[in-house]
């Protein structure tokens, strides 16, 4: 069985056993052509395809707190800017961004008033008046805390700091750089029908469609499933997908997908970034992205990072017409997962490059600290350090020498990022000790006050 029928497969069974009336997936890489796979119908004369448009619900959020981070790059915000720094707001103006991000700043989880059962949402104006008669459930911190009205308010903000509606800047921050010109906030033609399907028969009956006006940075989108493998592909690896950094700079992303809270304090399985829901998969792999519910409709849009067999900007989305069908929340890691195991990245021969600058290569080989050896080496134009029996899948730390410091370097990655290490050397040039984040480094294992251990 190839890779791609091995991928279809699992997408027919969850199709069939979940009883999704529609069902469309692709998966995003560096390496290969999109793949699609579409099962199912649209619930409509028109046939189902690849063009065929899902509501993507909460996803929607991953873009509203891009728009955020944006701005805070633009030097319009800080992250831990009270909201009513930049909003006129009744009540709650406390929040800050990045508790508003992480669904730690404790607002209730809708907007005020019976929206689900009304199918009326506020306008823009309202969702912000009705702050006012919205409880904060929680302390600020205190614990995570999902939360579409404070993913809603952060899309309010960036409009006004933007100077336009949170539709028109989405369009001209992310989908046109991008190019996901198949993702629209409201329906077209393309649309399928959602379902809920009844758990005791065969039956299905449409699903009504709520716009969801003031609160739509939370969850109004509608998109295709290779648009939104090509926006998981982006959130797990930017630098191939957008690699002139049009939308976000890559550290940007990472300190995104950087662990804020867990979801759950007693099963450390999932936490949240900034806008991001993080899926540990074991062995140094995480899934970034995001799960989407809608009246009708449900979606997994998510990117991987690390592990074996990974090319790179590899992002899958699997867009159901039901709004029940939770298999496929696990279908979209499944995916990620069978794409690396059964046709994983070629193998890059190594080969040699240059030598380590005159200036660091005393540097070079094992140092003692605290008792433990530490081997320091020359990679990919970079000095780099790794516990001597660190596990092989632990990256390095990597240092990069401060402006006109040489002998000052800050760690730019891995064990004891932000740090300096400070090179010590002796009459003729050679580095005979280090400092870094002040543990000092010698080359023969040490006590504490200076003398070899082989002394006795």
């Amino acid at each position: 069985m190839t890779p791609e029928q091995r991928l279809e497969r699992a997408v027919r069974r969850v199709q069939a056993d979940a009883r999704v009336p529609a069902l469309s997936v692709a998966l995003h890489r560096a390496d290969r052509s999109l793949w699609t796979c579409t099962v199912g119908t649209s619930g409509h004369p028109r046939a189902l395809d690849a063009q065929s448009r899902f509501r993507i619900g909460s996803v929607t959020k991953t873009f509203t707190a891009v728009l955020v981070m944006q701005a805070r790059d633009d030097g319009l915000l800080d992250l831990d800017d009270p909201i009513a720094t930049h909003l006129d707001v009744p009540s709650h103006g406390t929040a800050t961004i990045r508790r508003l991000l992480s669904h730690t700043a404790g607002f209730q989880r809708e907007p005020y008033g019976d929206v689900w059962d009304l199918l009326v949402a506020p306008d823009d104006a309202a969702l912000l008046a009705d702050l006012a008669k919205a409880e904060r459930v929680l302390p600020n911190n205190r614990r995570y805390h999902y939360s579409n009205l404070g993913l809603a308010v952060l899309g309010q903000l960036v409009a006004k700091l933007r100077g336009g509606t949170w539709a028109s800047v989405l369009h001209e921050q992310i989908l046109e750089p991008l190019g996901l010109t198949s993702t629209t906030v409201e329906p077209t033609g393309d649309a399928v029908v959602g379902y809920l399907v009844d758990t005791y028969s065969d039956a299905a009956r449409p699903e009504p469609q709520l716009d969801m006006g003031g609160a739509a940075p939370a969850a109004q989108l509608w998109s295709t499933a290779g648009d939104m493998a090509r926006w998981a592909a982006f959130l797990a690896g930017p630098e191939l997908v957008d690699p002139g950094a049009l939308v976000l700079a890559p550290e940007t992303l990472d300190e995104m997908r950087w662990p804020q809270t867990t979801t759950d304090e007693t099963l450390w399985s999932g936490g949240f970034g900034l806008g991001l829901i993080l899926a540990p998969q074991g062995r140094r792999v995480m899934h970034v992205g995001h799960d989407g519910a809608m009246p009708g409709f449900l979606a997994g849009v998510y990117g991987r990072r690390g592990g074996e067999g990974n090319p790179g900007a590899l992002g899958a989305a699997v867009l159901a017409s039901s709004g029940t069908a939770t298999e496929i929340n696990d279908l979209v890691h499944e995916l990620l997962a069978l794409a690396v195991e059964a046709d994983p990245a070629e193998v890059r021969a190594w080969s040699p490059g240059r030598a380590a600058p005159p200036a660091y290569r005393s540097v070079l080989g094992p140092w003692w600290s605290e008792g433990f050896a530490h081997v320091f080496s020359w990679h990919d134009g970079a000095l780099q350090s790794r516990g001597a029996d660190a596990p092989a899948d632990r990256p390095p730390s990597i240092f990069r020498p401060l402006p006109d410091q040489p002998d000052v370097l800050r760690t730019i990655s891995g064990r004891e990022a932000g740090e300096l290490l400070r090179l010590t050397r002796d009459a003729d040039g050679r580095v005979v000790r280090m400092h870094w984040a002040t543990y000092r480094f010698t080359r023969v294992q040490e006590t504490f006050d200076g003398v070899p251990v082989s002394e006795g």
